[in-house]
């Protein structure tokens, strides 16, 4: 049987950065089964554009035009795109169709939407992400609505589609009284090397930019927010005896939270810690995830995080925030930490003597963690499944 799939809350393909987006390319690109076809909502600005449609991936991708309505946008961006959806699967009688709306955006919506999905004999899948409510860049009110809306995304899901066993024993337990169904699909991972050699020349370029040498760094690539424990991994890496850089790929931008840390660290003073920017060139930050001498991880909020797959299938020694969902993911291929004085700085130091063996182990053990449960192709099989189990 043929089965359509509306995908609603990335902000669309072809994917340039972020882990929904990379979610909806791969789940598009490497479709096996060709009964199941998607149709993905992509956000635009050109009010030109609206509604217009294209191909990717052999994918319908339509576009939503989304105003300049601050951080309301989001919010706005989903509605209109199952607005947009649910008009569209009407108008082209498509039977069971499934809406797979990202992220717990639109709960005091959910129960209109969802019965109107209802009535065109639909159903409503949702991915919950990671305890949005409790990231520290969102004000009281902002936190309050994040939380509500995700109870009432739970109450009324079809299927709660889970990237991380923790999530969904969290949602089981908080939400029991909704008896919500759920089910677990981990976030997937590309597991082949760089195609760049060593002598890129984009490669080059970077490392004589920033002063870097290939295996004489530390790095940490993730949001620049406070969560992801910044404060800490700098603090305990200016106290280490390690005369390896710490190489920082961040969107960082001189805002509060860098000038707080500034003031707090005063990490300006330590010739080894950079602060090197983004990367949006995936094929050289593989290359520069493959040549460090290890990864940090301070991510303390969400489910599984891709920014830990990749380092997990590209970087020799990980160096993980001791929480479930970092646990979860890499197992015994990793090293933990926690936010105690002194234990990350002693970590680091010990890391630091590791013989090439030791580090090859490591190696060995966190690729074959994400070869054997974090392949796209697995991944995507997993989902196909569930799209055509219906």
């Amino acid at each position: 049987m043929e089965r359509h799939v509306f995908i609603v809350g990335s902000k669309g393909i072809p994917a340039n950065y972020g882990g929904y987006e990379t979610f909806v390319e791969y789940l598009t690109k490497y479709r096996q089964n060709e009964n199941i076809h998607y149709h993905i909502a992509c956000k635009t600005k050109d009010k030109n554009k609206k509604n217009s449609h294209f191909l990717h991936n052999n994918a319908d991708c339509f576009n939503i035009f989304v105003p300049n309505i601050g951080s309301a946008q989001a919010i706005y961006y989903d509605v209109a795109a199952l607005n947009y959806s649910i008009k569209y699967a009407k108008n082209h009688r498509i039977v069971q169709p499934i809406f797979y709306i990202l992220a717990c955006r639109i709960g005091p919506f959910m129960k209109s939407i969802v019965k109107r999905i209802h009535d065109i004999g639909g159903k409503v899948y949702v991915n919950p992400d990671g305890h949005e409510w409790m990231r520290a860049k969102w004000s009281l009110p902002v936190r309050k609505y994040w939380k509500l809306s995700e109870r009432l995304m739970v109450k009324y899901a079809d299927l709660l589609i889970c990237d991380s066993q923790n999530i969904e024993k969290y949602i089981l337990s908080v939400y029991k009284k909704y008896i919500p169904k759920t089910t677990f699909v981990a976030y997937g991972s590309d597991v082949k090397k760089s195609v760049l050699s060593e002598n890129a020349p984009q490669l080059v370029e970077w490392f004589t930019k920033f002063n870097i040498t290939s295996n004489e760094y530390y790095l940490i690539v993730g949001r620049f927010v406070p969560e992801n424990n910044y404060e800490t991994m700098i603090n305990e890496f200016m106290l280490s005896s390690t005369d390896k850089d710490l190489v920082i790929i961040t969107n960082v931008e001189h805002n509060k939270f860098f000038n707080t840390l500034k003031e707090k660290t005063h990490f300006e003073s330590d010739k080894r810690i950079k602060f090197v920017g983004t990367v949006y060139d995936a094929e050289l930050l593989k290359k520069i995830r493959e040549s460090a001498y290890a990864y940090l991880h301070g991510h303390s909020v969400g489910g599984t995080n891709p920014s830990l797959l990749e380092a997990l299938a590209s970087t020799k020694i990980n160096l993980l925030f001791d929480v479930g969902f970092n646990r979860e993911v890499a197992n015994k291929s990793a090293l933990y930490w926690t936010q105690k004085k002194n234990e990350l700085s002693r970590l680091i130091n010990y890391v630091d003597n590791f013989s090439d063996k030791k580090s090859e182990v490591y190696d060995s053990l966190s690729t074959k963690q994400i070869s054997e449960n974090y392949s796209w192709r697995k991944i995507i099989n997993e989902y196909e499944l569930l799209f055509k189990n219906f």
